[in-house]
């Protein structure tokens, strides 16, 4: 049996660089994701007069945050690089505490949509402006309308955590009420973290299929308690590590993964398969459920099918599922997600173009694909468009899928999963070592 560990959990790691430091007293998280991604909030953070200290050691990234809230006044330009997750965060603490600010990014950044954030802070009083491009990074926050945001009560077409937790940290930090309705559940992370500071944030499920989340500041003291936690490991990291261990036929076990009920929709997946994941329970950490996963490869992959409300919990896994389903007996289908055709790249259309490019039947719908899974070597190039989940997709079915290819940006992968392709990828796969950090030595 392999053991591994992976990388602290992406999704949290930006919550906990972001929030930590509104706090009013100190905070101290350990184990954050050392992607560059996570360090662009970081600095982001200390651009806007923060006291945030940054330090990188066997975990990955700790961070120590004096509290106190924010203290810019300079109107920043503040680069979000390549993290969608960021700018878009941003823009509701920037909303809601009223500071003047310029939110860009890299050109890949800057060609993803915004407005689907953007609107409802508009909405709230926000005095938000694109600078270029309407719709697109860069935007200027010019602080808001009136004294202070309005109260709001969205309702989402999609399912959007970005989105959730851009209002809901506009409210808290203007302190009126929201409402945020999703047609399907989305990750939790900004609502766990801001109740375990404190935060009165409700959930009601019972209204809409993904339920309500509201913050009311009624009977609230205001203040921020201090954030005090370990990050789990990233579940979308362990999810390659599992797709490699599965193509190559080795029983894999990964410890403290962040199990969070909005993220883990893959596992089921891979049972559909015929993988076998054995799920042990870890002590949580900050209202976030850990787990240990051992996951036993079946004798040969089977197809599968989703869409619907499966496919929030299973957005960033997709490529990789895609992937396995090009080596799984029959034909896979993935619906109603459309959503991947605005992320760092158009994922629908490069999937397609690849896998059809390496041999096997792909037929691309504007909302999914339809893969016919195939036997035999598979040669040829990949063109990651600079997108680090392709690029570690393709990279499990090179290390592990019986192919040959050459993948031509593998650095990409840096933003989320530093270490993925010299150790990490290789362990799960049989193939050397194994590094307990889930990173580079």
């Amino acid at each position: 049996m392999i053991r591994v560990r992976v990388p602290g959990d992406k999704s949290i790691s930006h919550r906990a660089a972001l929030i930590a430091p509104l706090a009013s007293s100190a905070s101290v998280v350990r184990g954050l994701s050392d992607g560059a991604d996570v360090r662009a909030s970081v600095r982001a953070m200390q651009r806007l007069g923060a006291a945030v200290e940054c330090a990188e050691d066997e975990r990955g990234l700790t961070i120590r945050c004096a509290g106190g809230g924010l203290a810019s006044g300079s109107d920043p330009r503040l680069d979000c690089g390549n993290s969608g997750t960021t700018a878009r965060l941003l823009a509701g603490i920037l909303a809601g505490a009223g500071i003047a600010a310029v939110l860009d990014g890299d050109p890949s950044l800057r060609g993803r949509p915004m407005r689907r954030v953007i609107y409802p802070l508009q909405a709230m009083g926000a005095r938000i402006e694109y600078e270029g491009e309407p719709e697109r990074l860069p935007v200027r926050l010019r602080g808001r309308a009136t004294g202070t945001l309005r109260t709001l009560r969205h309702r989402g077409r999609v399912a959007s955590a970005q989105v959730k937790a851009a209002v809901l940290l506009a409210g808290v930090l203007a302190r009126v009420r929201v409402e945020v309705s999703e047609p399907a559940l989305s990750r939790d992370h900004t609502e766990r973290m801001l109740a375990g500071m404190g935060v009165p944030v409700a959930f009601d499920p019972g209204r809409t299929g993904g339920g309500e989340v509201s913050f009311d500041p009624a009977g609230w003291e205001g203040g921020l308690r201090g954030l005090r936690m370990t990050v789990p490991g990233d579940p979308s990291s362990a999810a390659f590590l599992m797709g490699a261990s599965l193509l190559g036929g080795r029983t894999l076990r990964v410890e403290a993964v962040a199990a969070n009920p909005g993220r883990i929709g893959f596992l089921s997946v891979l049972e559909e398969m015929g993988a076998r994941v054995d799920r042990d329970p870890e002590p949580a950490q900050a209202g976030e459920p850990l787990e240990t996963w051992t996951v036993h490869p079946p004798d040969g992959l089977r197809a599968f099918s989703i869409g619907g409300d499966r496919i929030p919990g299973v957005i960033d896994e997709i490529p990789l599922l895609a992937v396995l389903a090009a080596r799984a007996r029959g034909r896979s289908e993935i619906r109603d997600a459309a959503e991947l055709r605005v992320k760092e790249s158009d994922r629908l259309a490069v999937l397609a173009r690849t896998l059809e490019a390496l041999g096997v039947v792909v037929e691309e719908r504007p909302d999914g694909l339809t893969i016919q899974g195939r036997a035999g070597r598979l040669r040829g190039d990949v063109e990651t468009r600079g997108d680090h989940r392709i690029a570690m997709a393709f990279g499990v079915l090179d290390a592990a899928g019986d192919a040959d290819l050459r993948i031509d940006d593998r650095a990409c992968a840096d933003v989320s999963y530093p270490g993925f392709w010299r150790r990490s990828i290789r362990s799960a796969a049989g193939l050397a070592q194994v590094d307990p950090r889930g990173r580079d030595e």
